[in-house]
């Protein structure tokens, strides 16, 4: 098998790639490609296109992964700022380093992208030697798979990546008929909160609409563009999305972006901008102009659970953190990232903490799930207590 460089996908032909990359719309060539014809993506915003390919003796791309050098860890959502800190604190230079991701996208998908024909493992593990053959190259001190699916974690355990474990909470579609239905599923006291929260919505004149990258005119999206950034304003940050990626992406895939609008008389005030594909609704910015009461709760996850029901769509993955959606039905589920490091004593020490932080996530996952709103026999079997 011959496996490639390339520093950017335009180089890599659309058909090719997407016969690989499956349905994940993060995946998808038009998503990536969108985010470096904008800039989001490139050298000087710090994530450097090194994607790979691999093919075989005919030439026939049967493999391929997103690989970016990075020099900096900003928008990864699996946070080793300690471990820059560390590397930094003894002299060295922890960036660059190389990061197997969607950027920007804390979600869950296959990293090995191959034919379902293709004899995985061989193609999986040609590509995984050629990240480190690549970070050697490139002076890079690391090499860092995030968000795979949990059966690649096998094969890049195999190439001496250490495994690191974490949580998010998603919801699971059990053949709801509508939203009541859905409610009718929870105690009593969390069916009312809920409903309450929703009845303070309606009642301050709000209407929501949902909307396909179709169905949004130029002025539509500049409002939602208006809201993603205003809620990294709030934060003191720059948006990591610039408003020709939005554009590039609600034409080449206007079916995959969704998004979530609140009217206030007829004027958009609020958005929760996500992506599907067939059985997944992907929740991943939200902003608004205006605060109301419950208007985040009802905008990003109510409008996207009703979608789901309405759409037959089988999960909804909100994004990360947010304990609070436990309360609404969000499920604690595991996520996984894969870390090779090429100083042999920084090794050493971040695989001794990755062993007892896999304690620490597993006991919280197991507590949290004792904390779902679910009556007995409704939704997913509670665990037991965790003896201390």
């Amino acid at each position: 098998m011959k496996v490639q460089v390339h520093t950017s996908i335009d180089s890599i032909a659309a058909a090719d790639w997407n016969r690989l990359a499956g349905n994940n719309p993060f995946l998808k060539y038009e998503f990536l490609a969108a985010l470096e014809h904008s800039g989001c993506v490139s050298a000087e915003t710090g994530w450097q296109p090194q994607h790979l390919t691999c093919a075989d003796h005919t030439g026939r791309l049967v493999g391929a992964m997103p690989l970016y050098l990075k020099s900096h860890s900003l928008g990864e959502y699996v946070f080793d700022w300690a471990w820059a800190e560390a590397w930094h604190a003894a002299g060295l230079r922890y960036y660059p380093k190389l990061v197997c991701a969607v950027p920007f996208s804390p979600v869950t998908g296959p990293r090995l992208l191959a034919e379902p024909q293709a004899p995985r493992t061989e193609t999986g593990q040609a590509l995984i030697r050629k990240t480190i053959e690549l970070a050697e190259a490139r002076g890079a001190s690391s090499v860092h798979c995030l968000f795979p699916v949990a059966s690649e974690m096998q094969d890049w355990s195999a190439q001496g990546f250490m495994a690191r474990k974490d949580c998010q909470f998603h919801w699971h579609n059990r053949d709801y008929a509508n939203f009541d239905d859905y409610l009718g599923t929870l105690s009593a006291e969390k069916r009312k909160k809920i409903r309450r929260e929703r009845r303070r919505v309606g009642e301050a004149g709000i209407r929501h609409k949902t909307l396909t990258g179709l169905d949004m005119d130029d002025s539509l999206l500049d409002a939602m563009y208006r809201f993603y950034v205003s809620t990294y304003a709030k934060r003191g940050r720059p948006a990591y999305l610039s408003r020709g990626f939005f554009t590039e992406i609600s034409h080449m895939l206007p079916d995959s972006l969704v998004v979530h609008f609140a009217f206030l008389d007829d004027t958009p005030i609020a958005a929760a901008i996500c992506f599907r594909n067939a059985d997944t609704l992907y929740g991943r910015h939200w902003g608004c102009t205006r605060e109301f009461h419950s208007l985040h709760f009802e905008t990003c996850y109510y409008q996207g659970i009703e979608y789901c029901i309405h759409q037959g769509l089988r999960r909804f993955e909100p994004g990360t953190q947010g304990e609070y959606k436990l309360a609404r039905g969000f499920e604690p589920t595991a996520t996984w990232s894969a870390h090779w490091i090429t100083e042999s004593v920084f090794r050493k020490f971040i695989a001794d903490f990755l062993q007892r932080e896999i304690h620490v996530v597993d006991a919280y996952m197991q507590e949290a799930g004792l904390h779902l709103p679910f009556c007995q026999g409704d939704g997913p079997e509670k665990p037991k207590r965790m003896a201390k």
